[in-house]
This record gives C-alpha cells, sequence and structure tokens, in this order.
C-alpha cells in the first residue's frame, strides 16, 4: 500500500488542478492533507514538513532568482512601451515585396519578441493583436495565419534570456548536485543558468531557421491589393531605427552573461533597466505607465514565487513518502535503460504539459525525475534544452495546448478553432525533428557551452 501512495498523491494533484482550483494552493493542499493522514496512519513522518521553513529560507536566500522578477521586468516594460509594435511594422515594410515577407516578419519579430519577456502567453497575445489582423489582410490563410503566429509565441521556451530557462537552469542545478551526492561525489559540479542559455542558443536559432525555410518553401498568401510600402531606404532607415533598440539590450544582456562579464541576475538588471530607458527614449515612460508595469511585474512574480512554495511543499511531502526511491527504482528498472527513462520521461513532461504550465512542471515534476536522469549519466544541459522544447511542443498541441488557449482568446470570430489546429501541425513536426536531431547529435546543445566556458 506505501508504494503507491506517491502516485496517488500526485493524480490527486492533477485532478485538483484540472477542477480549476489554483496551483499554489492545489500543490500544497493536496500535500498537506496527505501528509495529515500519513501521519494519522504511521505512513508519513512529520519532520519532513518541520523541514519547509528551512527549504524555503534557502529559496529567499537564492540570489539567482532575482533574475526572475527582473527579466518579467524588461518584458512587461518593452510590451507595453509599445517598441514591439513599432517594430513589426517597419520589418513589414522592409519585407513586404517579397513572397512570405509578411511572415518571416512575424518569425523575427516573435523571435526577439520572445527573447525580451520570455513568456508564451504575453508573445503570442502580443503578436496575435498586432500581427493577425494584418497577416488575414494581406491574403494569408486563417491557418498559415494563426499556426505561424502560435508557434513564434512559444519561442520564449527556448529563446534566452528566457524566464523558463532561468527557473529550469536553477532547478536542474539542484537536482544535478543532489544527482551526484547520492553517487557519493561530495565535491560535485555545477551548472549554472548561464550554460542553459548558451546550450539553447544553437536549438533556438535552429527553429527559427526552419521557420523561416518553411515559410518559403510551402506558404502561399493569397494575391491580395494591400498598401504600397514606403522606399526600400526609408524602409530600410525605419527598420533600422526600431531594430537596432532592442536588439542591442538583447545582445548586451546575453553577451554580459557569456563573456561572463555579468552574472544572470546582474545581467537581468541591465535589462530591466535598458528597457525603462528605451521606453523613455521613446517618451512612453509615464506615471501611468509605470504604475501598469509595476502591477504587472509584481503579479507574475508573486504567482512564481507561490507556485515555488507550494511546490517546495509538495516535493517534501512527496519525498517523505519515499516516492523519490520509488522513481528511481522504476527508473532503474525499466526496459531500455537511460533511453526507455528518457522517453518515459519526455512522454510524461509532454502530456503534462496539456493541464500544468511550465512553472509548475519545473517545481514539482524535474526535482523528482531529473536526480535520477542524471545520475544514470544524461547531460544537465542536454536535458534542461529537451525539456524546454518538448514543453514549446506541448503548449503548441491540440487541444489542450496553452498557446492555441491565447491565441483563441484574442482571434477574430472568423477564425474557426480547427483552422488553429490545421495550422499548427507543421510547426509541431519541426520541433519534433529538432528534438529527435538533439537525441542523435547532443553536441548541437552541449557544444556551445563546453568550448565558450573551457
Amino acid at each position: 500500500m506505501a508504494e503507491f501512495i506517491p502516485f496517488l498523491m500526485f493524480l490527486a494533484a492533477c485532478l485538483v488542478l484540472m477542477a480549476g482550483y489554483p496551483v499554489a494552493f492545489s500543490l500544497a493542499g493536496t500535500a498537506l492533507l496527505f501528509a495529515m493522514v500519513g501521519t494519522f496512519t504511521g505512513y508519513f513522518d512529520v519532520a519532513f514538513i518541520q523541514a519547509l521553513p528551512n527549504r524555503l529560507f534557502g529559496t529567499m536566500e537564492n540570489t539567482t532568482l532575482i533574475a526572475v522578477p527582473l527579466f518579467i521586468l524588461m518584458g512587461v516594460m518593452l510590451e507595453k512601451s509599445k517598441l514591439s509594435e513599432d517594430l513589426l511594422e517597419s520589418m513589414a515594410d522592409l519585407f513586404g515585396e517579397f513572397r512570405s515577407g509578411l511572415g518571416i516578419s512575424v518569425v523575427l519579430v516573435g523571435a526577439l519578441l520572445a527573447a525580451s519577456t520570455g513568456i508564451v502567453g504575453a508573445t503570442v497575445v502580443t503578436m496575435g493583436l498586432m500581427s493577425l489582423p494584418t497577416m488575414l489582410k494581406r491574403g494569408y490563410s486563417a491557418s498559415q495565419a494563426t499556426g505561424l503566429i502560435a508557434a513564434t509565441g512559444t519561442l520564449g521556451q527556448i529563446i534566452p534570456p528566457s524566464i523558463a530557462l532561468v527557473l529550469l537552469g536553477d532547478t536542474l542545478s539542484s537536482a544535478y548536485q543532489q544527482a551526484q551526492l547520492n553517487m557519493g561525489i561530495f565535491t560535485p559540479k555545477t551548472i549554472s543558468i548561464g550554460d542553459l542559455f548558451v546550450g539553447a542558443l544553437i536549438p533556438g536559432l535552429l527553429l527559427v531557421i526552419f521557420y523561416c525555410v518553411y515559410l518559403v518553401l510551402f506558404s502561399r498568401p493569397a494575391a491580395i491589393e494591400h498598401e504600397p510600402q514606403s522606399g526600400g531606404r526609408a524602409s530600410l532607415s525605419r527598420a533600422m531605427k526600431n531594430l537596432l533598440p532592442p536588439v542591442f539590450l538583447i545582445v548586451t544582456v546575453l553577451g554580459s552573461i557569456l563573456t561572463g562579464i555579468a552574472t544572470p541576475t546582474e545581467a537581468a538588471g541591465v535589462g530591466a533597466f535598458g528597457a525603462t530607458a528605451l521606453a523613455a527614449i521613446k517618451g512612453q515612460l509615464t506615471f501611468t505607465k509605470l504604475r501598469e508595469v509595476a502591477i504587472s511585474t509584481t503579479q507574475v512574480t508573486s504567482m512564481v514565487f507561490l507556485i515555488l512554495i507550494g511546490a517546495a511543499v509538495f516535493s517534501l511531502v512527496f519525498r517523505g513518502f519515499g516516492g523519490e526511491e520509488i522513481v528511481e527504482n522504476f527508473f532503474t528498472n525499466l526496459p531500455g535503460g537511460l533511453f526507455g527513462a528518457t522517453l518515459l520521461v519526455m512522454v510524461v513532461i509532454f502530456l503534462l504539459g496539456f493541464i500544468l504550465d511550465f512553472i509548475e512542471i519545473t517545481f514539482v515534476v524535474v526535482p523528482i525525475v531529473g536526480p535520477v536522469l542524471l545520475a544514470m549519466g544524461l547531460d544537465p544541459v542536454w536535458l534542461g534544452v529537451m525539456i524546454a522544447i518538448n514543453l514549446q511542443t506541448s503548449f503548441l498541441t491540440p487541444p489542450f495546448g496553452f498557446a492555441l488557449f491565447y491565441l483563441r482568446g484574442v482571434a477574430p470570430d472568423s477564425v474557426e478553432t480547427s483552422d488553429m489546429y490545421r495550422g499548427v501541425v507543421p510547426f509541431i513536426i519541426m520541433q519534433l525533428f529538432l528534438m529527435l536531431l538533439l537525441s542523435l547529435w547532443p553536441a548541437l546543445a552541449t557544444w556551445l557551452p563546453s568550448y565558450i566556458y573551457n
């Protein structure tokens, strides 16, 4: 009976979440209820709950997590200062004369927006409001337009500096150290968020290239007349004026991390200050705007850390019921060894992506399966990149993909949900193909970090 309790606890948490209750309270509440019953029945040692204050204090002292509100502030400031809208308009003017030029502009702007916000919902909604009406007007079918926007919006999972990579990097760092301690290595190696950022660069760029090549080869916008574009020299000048500031900001943030000049937290501070400065230069830095940015940043940050607290309670109770040992024994005895265990974890994470956001999966699932897989020999950077792309694919897959829900909320009634489902299929295939490439050639994720830092 005792060996089934961790499984029942995980299943109960998923059911409570599907019922619509807030994530943080669902995780903590389910865990505490099981802990109370387990204490009375003798299956649970209450000392695990008594360790919670130390766990939370360690989280408060984790300076790496300070990067989270700073990167959120950077993204919200860029979004509300309308820099992304100006960028899309100028890029559309620049590429408008080419077939599929508008689609390529959407991909490039979406990639920059994903790098600056790092939040899937914000990117999908922003791109949907900005580009969907224009794409439909320029002759793109509803499936082409919605599929491209949804796929581009999910790039925030993989293109650094991404909030998903920040949280995933911190969690994997702890899991990697735990795996080494379990193997008797008492001077464990560490990985950093910077390692994961660098490891995600090549896969993220490959995905952008795949999208652009697909548009050039297969996109067939109808020949609908649109407004004449401004001259080439004027379009280029406008594009450079709107492109250079956000690109310079992103390059500065990433460059300072890659070169070792700044930690991710320090670089996030530079990004937040730079986004604020760009808004001021554009004349958008009003008191009302600052108030909106502060409120949005506080709301998102509070949600992240409240989920982190709920996940900490859940993981402690899960460990108290012996869940860690059960998972380890299960993976060790699984047919196929490391390959079978990795494949199973990827399938489970993909399915959980239908009902859980990346934050819950990062804080709940990764600490459970991460130490086991890493102890079996997986590279932590490769595992982090694979999880990020896997979740990106899950968020795009019908009928439960989060990106589709976000886009449905801003799409006009003339766009059918079935159009969106058809439109995302080619992009799902491209992302699965990228995961296959990473499985065959792990160096796509691991070579650049080892080259830069060694």
